[in-house]
């Protein structure tokens, strides 16, 4: 909410002939007092607000000022960059299999790494044989790709799974539907890192569903939290293992939904990221 919300409304206007001003605040409908002059107690009550939003704002301006000492690091007042701040640091330019790769060997790339990752996996591709094991191949461990794919397949062909979600048994969309499956992360933290392994988590929000007329299923939005184990290996990090859990989970706004229109359009339009801390 804007702090300007409900400020529209009433001038300024001179009186006493001296210059000065007071702003006339917008008449109020079904008022009592109609236009006879404010009590006193509403002065104090004006003034109290007016000194509550001063006192805010030099907060404001003094938490953002910091700390007026120099640090003993030499590093002259600079703070450590906000969670969503840019790193400075490019994008990965390689991909394997359409899926980024060639991530950096530190924590910023660990991070990276997770969040491309996190995407691929739930991305819908996974409901397609071929595309899933090309998936799995280029963000898995080998070792672990080996003992994860006998598994993700016998879920992802699973005909009461795919029915209970709209698709086919194949996994595909019915006739003038559109199957959306999309992870947008919000945030990754690492939690353990050296420099063969690391443990990151990726919280994102994951939209899903079939986005057409007939749609048993329409698109919805959910909210995780994953935990990817990753290993260095040949060059890159690897997936060995992950975790999920829900949340943390936003209250909702009161936002109409989209047509199944709408939302189809917006899939095939507006493409995704390559993600980089």
């Amino acid at each position: 909410m804007s702090l300007g919300d409900g400020a529209s409304g009433g001038g300024d206007r001179e009186y006493g002939g001296v210059g000065q001003t007071r702003t006339r605040l917008p008449d109020r409908g079904g008022d009592v007092y109609g236009g006879a002059r404010r009590s006193r107690s509403s002065s104090r009550g004006l003034i109290t607000v007016v000194g509550v939003v001063v006192l805010l704002i030099a907060a404001i301006a003094f938490a953002n000022r910091g700390g007026g000492d120099s640090p003993s690091d030499g590093s002259h007042g600079k703070r450590a960059p906000a969670p969503t701040a840019a790193s400075g640091t490019h994008p990965v330019q390689s991909k394997t299999n359409d899926i980024p790769s060639g991530f950096a060997h530190d924590e910023q790339g660990a991070q990276s790494a997770a969040a491309n990752y996190a995407v691929a996996l739930g991305s819908t591709g996974m409901f397609d044989t071929n595309q899933r094991h090309t998936i799995v191949d280029a963000v898995y461990a080998p070792e672990a790709a080996t003992a994860r794919l006998s598994d993700l397949d016998r879920a992802y062909s699973d005909e009461t799974f795919l029915s209970n979600i709209g698709l086919n048994k194949d996994g595909s969309a019915p006739n003038g539907q559109t199957f959306i499956s999309r992870i947008v992360p919000v945030g990754t933290k690492v939690t353990k890192y050296s420099s063969d392994s690391s443990a990151v988590q990726v919280w994102y929000t994951s939209l899903f569903g079939l986005s057409g007329d007939a749609s048993t299923n329409p698109v919805s939005e959910s909210w995780y939290t994953t935990t990817y184990q990753l290993k260095w290996l040949d060059g890159d990090w690897k997936v060995t293992d992950y975790t999920q859990k829900d949340g943390p989970v936003p209250v909702g706004r009161d936002q109409r939904a989209s047509t199944a229109d709408d939302m189809t359009k917006a899939v095939e339009e507006y493409g995704g990221f390559t993600y980089a801390r």
